[in-house]
């Protein structure tokens, strides 16, 4: 009989298998991926690019949710149209939607209410830290808005794929994730990044992240992302102790060094951009 493993040799397993090649992707998520690597072509052109996106129906409806999103839309005119969209947006933030649709979907469909239930609220704190991300780069730290948003998108990414390995592996969405948290998830999150070919400049920002690390007063993009998980108000479920969402500071510490007044104006002028564009992210 094969010996019970516990969470931290499935992790280590997980990762070895990604290591050696073995990234099992759901087949929604490998053509995600497949569209992605035509937009990564420099040769490929606007109507090209929204051809490819019409063939993907839930990724064509979301081009056109953000466009339409209080952030892009500053006009209110409304469009229908993808390659309008796609002319709206850019390449970059269309790439950062193809890897929004590879994330959700990389988690896969599961009879177990229980793992349907993780990868629901998992995708809504990812879309909520990807707006609040954006926002928080454009005002505080000013980094680069679209960056950010692309890194709160892949912030979760591995947690999506051990979730995806959970029938595997009896047992392992039981009890809590203090061994995800300790050692999970920055062995696989890298790991599958590293296999998604994430440029080496954003990997290094994770790293920082996934060391929990909020500097006062936040520069950097992981201090951007930071930041965006701390103000999100869906707490991510692989970050839950007994209920309780682990690491997160007291927002007293965050409005003593931002300031009250700015970061009460910040997230006041920002809840409809956040708000609209988070709701537009929903696969």
């Amino acid at each position: 009989m094969m010996r019970a493993m516990n969470k931290r040799e499935i992790f280590k397993q997980i990762a070895l298998d990604i290591a050696e090649g073995e990234l099992a992707f759901p087949t929604g998520a490998q053509l995600a991926l497949k569209l992605r690597q035509a937009l990564d072509d420099p040769d490929c052109s606007l109507d090209v690019a929204a051809r490819l996106i019409q063939a993907e129906p839930l990724l064509a409806a979301r081009v056109i949710a953000i466009a339409n999103s209080v952030l892009y839309n500053r006009s209110g005119h409304e469009i229908s149209d993808v390659e309008i969209a796609v002319m709206r947006l850019g390449f970059n933030v269309v790439r950062s939607l193809v890897m929004a649709l590879v994330a959700r979907q990389m988690a896969g469909v599961s009879t177990d209410p229980r793992h349907r239930e993780l990868v629901d609220q998992l995708w809504q704190h990812t879309a909520h830290v990807a707006a609040l991300a954006q926002v928080v780069a454009r005002h505080v730290t000013l980094q680069n808005p679209e960056t950010a948003m692309f890194a709160g998108i892949i912030h979760e990414i591995g947690g999506f794929y051990m979730l995806s390995r959970a029938d595997e592996f009896p047992g392992l969405l039981e009890g809590d994730f203090s061994d995800w948290m300790d050692y999970g998830e920055e062995m696989i999150g890298r790991a599958v990044l590293k296999k998604l070919s994430i440029p080496e400049a954003v990997l290094d920002e994770m790293d920082v992240f996934w060391e929990g690390f909020l500097a006062l007063p936040p520069e950097t993009m992981a201090d951007t992302l930071l930041l965006a998980e701390e103000l999100t108000p869906v707490t991510s479920p692989l970050h839950q102790l007994d209920g309780m969402a682990a690491g997160q500071m007291q927002t007293a510490q965050i409005e003593m060094v931002i300031g009250e007044e700015t970061l009460s104006r910040i997230l006041n002028e920002a809840m409809e951009e956040v708000g609209s564009l988070s709701q537009a992210l929903q696969f």
